[in-house]
Order: structure tokens, then sequence, then C-alpha cells
């Protein structure tokens, strides 16, 4: 039996990263939300790497961990626990409450699994009203030669070329 994990989506969210186009979340993190120490996490993880292929979970290079650090994503390395850390995709989140096995980490799971479930259809969203913002533009700026156009137009009724008029009818020898 589960017990019912309160906690606030945006406390999730915040610990939702984008790395190597993928949206992840760190074994440190993971830890803290499923009770656990972030030692015991790696641990179990390493006795079952066959559960976790690229796809589910990656570990960090320095290079990205500096970058992390340095866009404020997280405040130091030391907050890493001394070591380059893993990245959990949401097969992998999932597959992590598998092997942790704690009431906790299976109610933390599945509470986190309807996060990345809600921000990939808020994306999606986003995405629909992206395209239709782009059709938008390119409408507009198809009728901007149009509107430009009825602008000159507006301006020369306005201010009528002063070029001087051709007399119409017969001319007169002598005048």
């Amino acid at each position: 039996m589960t017990k019912t994990v309160a906690i606030a989506s945006e406390v999730v969210m915040s610990k939702i990263y984008q790395i190597r186009g993928h949206k992840v979340m760190l074994d440190r993190d993971l830890a803290e939300l499923y009770g656990v120490k972030p030692i015991r996490l790696r641990e179990q993880v390493k006795r079952n790497r066959i559960r976790f292929p690229e796809n589910f979970m990656f570990q960090l290079n320095k290079k990205e961990v500096g970058k992390m650090v340095s866009q404020n994503a997280i405040p130091s390395k030391q907050h890493l626990g001394g070591s380059l850390p893993f990245a959990f995709t949401e097969h992998g989140v999932l597959m992590l409450a598998n092997v942790l096995k704690s009431d906790q980490a299976i109610a933390m799971s599945i509470r986190i699994i309807e996060i990345f479930v809600k921000l990939r259809e808020t994306m999606l969203a986003h995405k629909d009203i992206l395209l239709k913002l782009e059709k938008l533009e390119k409408e507009a700026a198809r009728h901007d030669g149009d509107i430009k156009l009825i602008f000159e137009y507006l301006k020369e009724l306005v201010n009528p070329k002063t070029e001087p008029l051709r007399k119409i009818g017969f001319e007169l020898k002598g005048d």
C-alpha cells in the first residue's frame, strides 16, 4: 500500500533539467524526493545497471556539471556530493522506483511521472499555439506589402502631385 505524496508540482518541476536533449532529474534530487540517501540510490543503480540503458539514465560529465553551476541550476559542485551525478529520464525515474522498492519511492515515482506527462501535454499545447502564431506572422508579412501600398495611395490623395496641368483645348495664334 503506497502512501499519498503531498508535494507541490513546482518543487518537482524545479528539479527537472534539460540535458543532452532529454528532460532529466539528478540522482541527488531523486534521492531526496524518494527519502533515501544519494549514496544508497547510486549503489542500487550500480547493482542493477542492466535495468538502466542510456535512454533511461546517463552520467553527467564535468563540462555539463560546470554548465549547470554557471547557469545557477545547481548552487555548486559540492551540492552534488563530490561525484558526477546520474541523470534519469522519465523512464529511468520509473525504473528507479522499482529498484528502490520503498513505499515512498513508488508513490513519489508515480507523482513524478504524472508531472512529466503534464509537462509533455503543456509543451504540445504550446507547440500548437506557436504553430498558429507562425502562420499568423506569415500572413501578416504577406499583408504588409498590401498595407504599405494602401498608405502610399492615401498619401497621394492627401498630398496630390503639384505638376503644372496641361491646358486642354485650342491654342490661338498670336496669344
